[in-house]
């Protein structure tokens, strides 16, 4: 019987490897750099020898090995095929089969990064004890991971949970990244929140600690914790559209706790009291009881949900 699994989380920059017992403890974990160069095409064997060499380093042997998961920035469908990757420099790969055997024969699952975090949450995080699950991930955009039954819903060609471009506004100027104009992410990101500071910020005279030095969302929530009246409205701003974001996933899913992470999280329970509201004021009757709280596992969500796709 298999003692060990790795999980693998494949970002712009590096990649991020965990070793684990099948019992869900972390033995060891480290990072590689992620070399994009030449359409990506070290990244894989990269990981590979990665793996191998911590093999070797342990003394574990292949059949002791349940087996490696992997989550990639991009679509990946329940097959394991990876619909591009942009930001790799990868085109259509199905990386259960090219890790596989690069790896030997070795058993290899693949998902999207931000579903294999949510699953991450759902097993060891902020999402323990639940099976049906949301997990929404405030960075520089607005990411999502939809867990139904325990299961990663990835939809027809993996682009199930792709939250952030959900469309909330319909009179906005500026181009959201995917192309289209008024998504949540252009306003719930931390990018979001600073063009929601820097917009209202132009448009009144009231004073605000604000205009001292840099908006950020970060600086945007400590005004927000010190009372500052401008940013309370960003706040309100913000909440009103995820608050209705969510209230729309939630009547299509109907998750039983959303988990919210991301960097625009360290920000705290004070979140809630924004979001919250307009959820309950939103949301379909039979979703009120929704629960929301905080993501726990921070950066390590993605190796913990992609161990957890293999034991699966």
């Amino acid at each position: 019987m298999a003692d060990y699994v790795f999980g693998v989380d494949i970002g712009g920059t590096t990649v991020k490897l965990g070793l684990f017992d099948t019992q869900g403890s972390v033995l060891d974990k480290w990072e590689i750099p992620t070399r994009t160069e030449n359409g990506g095409v070290s990244i894989l064997p990269d990981i590979a020898g990665s793996v191998q060499d911590k093999m070797r380093e342990r003394g574990i042997a292949a059949g002791d090995v349940a087996g490696v998961g992997v989550g990639a920035p991009g679509p990946v469908d329940g097959d394991g095929v990876i619909h591009k990757a942009v930001n790799l420099g990868w085109g259509e790969m199905n990386l259960k089969k090219e890790l596989g055997a690069l790896l030997g024969g070795m058993r290899v699952e693949g998902g999207n990064d931000a579903n294999v975090a949510a699953l991450g949450e759902m097993w060891k995080g902020g999402g323990q004890g639940y099976r049906n699950l949301v997990a929404v991930t405030l960075g520089t955009g607005v990411g999502g991971g939809i867990i139904i039954g325990g299961k990663i819903m990835t939809g027809a060609t993996g682009s199930g949970g792709e939250i952030g471009h959900i469309h909330v506004e319909d009179h906005e100027s500026e181009a959201c990244g995917c192309g289209n104009y008024g998504c949540l992410e252009e306003y719930a990101s931390a990018t979001g929140i600073t063009r929601l500071a820097n917009r209202r910020l132009q448009a009144s005279d009231k004073d605000s600690v604000l205009r001292q030095g840099e908006v950020s969302a970060k600086t945007v929530f400590d005004a927000v914790k010190a009372g500052d009246a401008l940013a309370v409205e960003v706040a309100e701003q913000f909440g009103e559209y995820l608050g209705k974001g969510l209230a729309v996933i939630a009547g299509v899913v109907n998750p039983e706790i959303f988990v919210i992470g991301g960097g625009v999280s360290r920000a705290g329970e004070v979140l809630f009291r924004y979001i919250r509201p307009v959820f309950d004021r939103t949301v379909f009757h039979g979703c009120k009881d929704t629960k929301f709280a905080l993501a726990t596992l921070g950066n390590d969500a993605g190796i913990y949900g992609a161990a957890r796709m293999v034991l699966d």
